[in-house]
């Protein structure tokens, strides 16, 4: 229902749907994308709190309305069915709200929370959506947002079914999408082909591991962003990446800001106080008084990672980096870099965006970086090592160096669960982003006092964490039917 809140307590109605049969995708190869994977794929401006339970599911919507626009078929109505772990911590992840606000015609980059409010209210009310290029269509959120938790769809943890209905009631179209992580969707049998989404124009350093990277770099003379920087400007041109890699940073320091500035009781029923504005307010006043303990940088970087994690728990605004539950890591560790180094340059911005990126596109490669398909380790640990591998670059890293920082920072970050309280991305996640920020930054100086040479490469690492992943009980990937989630009383 919309707006309800998901207890361990009370679960929400569980409507059974006939489900038509489907090819075992079990055993299907995993879904790779080609190296490009965008700046702007790996960096999504959205909403919170959540990139695969809130903003992919939306996205998702969008899609199938297009679908339902080319149709010859007269629609009259609509149904959402959410499995596994989107129908497990849906509520918490306001996936209900946010796949009836895709259906309703709303899309995470530019989503007005104001609007967004009145649609769903009309929409309870009336039992109706009405939306752009398609009829009026019955729409019932008591009966026609599923939460199915018996019917498991097989192509990924994060599945769910939209349908079209006619004048009878009938399914007359249905869509099975999957949300992969990050905002990322595919339709089932786009997950069945291992359809790549990269489709344009070849680029010129089109690297699959960090041995190729490498490789690419010492024969090109270039650094890794300097490589990004080339198969960027490949497809979308300078000007389109200098200006788009400006709007990524402002929506992250708005983000931390925000987040820096405001106080209260975050939404979800577990009555967690945001603690940014009290930390950064006692920070502030310390300095002033210039009684500072050495250790304080670490509550720098938290409080920065917490203002983010707040704002997104919140459902405000945030960037995926690469996703929403890991979202405070990077901009943490950049506002790090940008307010507490000396020498440093909002100019080095780019090339910090480019290198992670980079990094994030062999992890999403070679592994994961969905909660739902290998736990936290995919998500802020991939967003520490991502982190770490641009602070070493703006510092002045080599290439080997800043792949260095890149295994340090995910070697401790392996086997870490996802496993969030009441299926909220709260606790444990809100600190959890600013100790994967002081990991990254950790990682990135243990990197630079060393020569880049070391025993671990990041491809075995980036493995191990996709074997980690693939052993790694459900009930630890964001299902919230282990750890935390089930020995914190919630009820």
């Amino acid at each position: 229902m919309v707006g309800s809140a998901h207890t361990a307590c009370i679960a929400p109605k569980v409507w059974a749907i006939p489900v038509s049969p489907r090819p075992d995708t079990r055993n299907h190869k995993r879904v790779r994308h080609l190296m490009f994977l965008s700046v702007f794929d790996m960096f999504k401006v959205g909403i919170g709190p959540s990139s695969s339970h809130t903003m992919g599911p939306m996205v998702a919507a969008g899609r199938f309305l297009d679908q339902m626009r080319a149709s010859p078929f007269q629609f009259a109505g609509l149904r959402a069915s959410l499995h596994g772990s989107l129908a497990f911590t849906g509520v918490g992840h306001a996936t209900d709200r946010a796949t009836i606000l895709g259906l309703a015609g709303f899309s995470p980059e530019d989503y007005d929370a104001e609007a967004a409010e009145k649609v769903l209210e009309e929409i309870k009310q009336t039992r109706r959506i009405s939306v752009d290029g398609l009829p009026e269509l019955r729409f019932d959120p008591e009966r026609d947002m599923i939460f199915d938790y018996d019917t498991k769809l097989t192509g990924h943890a994060n599945g769910m079914m939209l349908m079209a209905t006619d004048a009878q009631g009938d399914v007359a179209l249905r869509e099975t999408y999957y949300s992969i992580g990050g905002g990322f969707v595919m339709t089932e049998k786009e997950l069945a082909a291992g359809k790549d989404t990269d489709e344009g124009a070849p680029v010129p350093f089109p690297f699959k591991s960090a041995a190729e990277m490498l490789e690419m770099s010492a024969k090109s003379g270039k650094t890794i962003a300097g490589m990004k920087r080339a198969n960027e400007e490949a497809r979308g041109g300078a000007e389109y990446l200098r200006e788009g890699s400006k709007r990524l940073w402002q929506v992250m320091r708005d983000c931390i800001d925000r987040g820096l500035t405001t106080d209260g009781t975050l939404p979800g029923g577990l009555q967690v106080k945001r603690r940014a504005k009290g930390i950064y307010d006692a920070l502030i006043a310390e300095r002033g008084q210039n009684q500072s303990a050495p250790h304080t940088i670490n509550d720098w970087m938290s409080v920065y990672a917490m203002a983010v994690n707040e704002e997104n728990a919140a459902g405000g605004q945030v960037v995926t980096a690469p996703t929403n539950g890991a979202a405070g890591v990077m901009p943490a560790t950049l506002r790090y870099y940008l307010d507490h180094v000396p020498g440093a340059s909002e100019a080095h911005i780019e090339d910090f965006l480019l290198t992670a990126a980079a990094i994030g596109g062999l992890v999403k490669y070679n592994a994961s970086i969905s909660g739902a398909e290998a736990g936290c380790q995919a998500e802020v640990g991939s967003a520490a090592a991502m982190s770490a591998a641009g602070l070493c670059a703006v510092m002045g890293g080599t290439p080997e160096q800043i792949e260095n920082a890149a295994e340090i920072a995910l070697e401790h970050h392996l086997g870490m669960t996802c496993d969030p309280v009441k299926g909220l991305v709260q606790v444990p996640c809100i600190e959890r982003n600013g100790l994967g920020a002081i990991k990254a930054v950790s990682a990135a100086s243990l990197a630079l006092r060393g020569d880049g040479t070391h025993l671990v490469p990041l491809d075995a690492c980036i493995e191990t964490m996709r074997q980690t992943g693939a052993d790694m009980s459900e009930k630890y990937k964001e299902t919230s039917l282990g750890g935390l989630a089930v020995n914190v009383p919630n009820c």
